[in-house]
């Protein structure tokens, strides 16, 4: 069977199916709670994609951001030549796909069409050209959280910056959760921030709905997709895996595993195999904040810093082996123990309330979004926002040759020379 034959992809553009007619109101009437803060024109300035073509020979590749999708899939910068405008394109070779792998894709497509919330990286420009499937979407030029922590702040994030991507996040998990769908996937790489300040969350690929036959379920039973990779993020009731599932709650029990994330530059349970940490989450032990070690502080060494391969955002192929500690690592290798940060009370209270080992204890989104940690966010300007981010700066449009201008159909994804050694921007899987 080819993507192609499927009713939702075709050589135009993607026409909307009837999922959509069904979910809009819903997402209108949502979206009209709050007039001041969300809206369905879409993103402002450079982040509004609605407008470009559907035509590749419109569009100029320029450098490689990275690969994804089990290394099927290319993502470039690239230039809309009528207007100049940058954008990210993901370009996919549908024949080397499996069809598991092709139903991923038309959902992630539906998904990307469903959803409307200015805190959600979705793509309403899906073509195909020859054998291959193009996503266009913003480009996020200061790429996501991960890499700011691998690049620009190796010891983590000020509370000030980490309270503005949080809330980002929040809003985002608030229309998700509110709408009846799971995000299963909250981790830094799927942070992603726009050269204007605006916060996504992207890794659509991980949403799972809870409706059953026109019913909201309370809980669901799912286990997602490349799991080794995610197991640091995923909740105690999801990794269970019992008879009392897991709720819209365990998203939350994974934005308090980020925040420890942004605070240190290291993200808990790492480097743990994965049967000791799901001991350790259904035991209750969960990561603290390194002024409260929730480790000796000779065991602090374990723990491996973001920069590891196992969140590099080149797709999710992570063996699970690459989450074990390696005992034949020379000591140097490791990292050293930071010195203790002094964080708010606010911050404190912010990661235990997410991180509660009971579900029910857990706050929602909504009510997370009024907790005094994000009182900081509404003193934020988009000037103040460029203060946050120093000394991290935005991506520009390369000075070097295009990969191609214009390009032309091929059933073959284009192969980069330099594609070993450039580093993922965010994290595309």
């Amino acid at each position: 069977m080819s993507f192609l034959d499927c009713s939702c992809i075709s050589h135009a553009q993607v026409q909307p199916m009837d999922i959509e007619e069904r979910y809009e109101d819903i997402s209108h009437q949502f979206l009209s709670c709050d007039g001041s803060e969300y809206t369905l024109q879409g993103p402002a300035g450079g982040d509004d994609i609605t407008g470009l073509s559907a035509e590749p020979a419109h569009y100029q590749l320029l450098s490689e951001l990275g690969r994804g999708f089990n290394n099927l899939s290319q993502v470039n910068m690239a230039r809309h030549i009528p207007t100049g405008q940058l954008v990210a394109v993901k370009q996919t070779n549908l024949d080397e796909c499996t069809e598991e792998e092709l139903l991923q894709l038309m959902n992630e497509v539906l998904l990307s069409r469903l959803f409307r919330h200015p805190n959600l990286l979705t793509s309403r420009l899906v073509f195909s050209s020859c054998c291959q499937l193009w996503v266009l979407t913003p480009l996020m030029a200061y790429g996501s959280a991960d890499t700011l922590l691998r690049t620009y702040f190796p010891d983590g994030m000020s509370e000030s910056l980490i309270a503005y991507l949080l809330y980002g996040v929040l809003k985002a998990l608030e229309y998700l959760h509110r709408m009846g769908y799971i995000h299963r996937g909250v981790k830094a790489s799927h942070i992603l921030l726009s050269g204007e300040g605006r916060v996504y969350l992207s890794g659509l690929h991980s949403v799972y709905s809870m409706m059953r036959e026109g019913k909201r379920m309370r809980t669901v039973f799912d286990m997602p997709h490349h799991s080794p990779a995610l197991l640091p993020w995923l909740s105690p009731e999801l990794l269970r895996q019992d008879l009392h599932g897991y709720g819209v709650k365990s998203d939350i029990y994974s934005l308090g595993i980020v925040a420890c994330e942004l605070v240190s530059g290291r993200v808990p349970f790492q480097d743990m195999p994965p049967t000791q940490m799901l001991l350790q989450k259904l035991r209750g032990s969960h990561c603290c904040l390194l002024d409260v070690a929730p480790f000796p502080l000779g065991e602090l060494g374990g723990l491996k810093v973001s920069r590891s391969g196992v969140d590099s955002g080149i797709g999710e192929s992570v063996a699970t082996g690459s989450l074990t500690h390696s005992t034949t690592a020379p000591p140097t290798d490791r990292p050293q123990s930071p010195g203790p940060k002094n964080h708010s009370a606010t911050l404190h209270n912010l990661v235990q309330l997410c991180l509660q080992q009971q579900p029910e204890r857990r706050p929602s989104a909504s009510e997370l979004l009024t907790h005094a940690f994000f009182k900081q966010v509404k003193r934020h300007t988009s000037d103040s926002f460029l203060s946050l981010m120093y000394p991290a700066v935005p991506l520009a449009s390369p000075e070097d040759p295009p990969v191609s201008s214009p390009p032309t159909p091929s059933c073959h994804t284009p192969a980069s020379a330099t594609a070993d050694s450039t580093e993922a921007v965010w994290d595309f899987s």
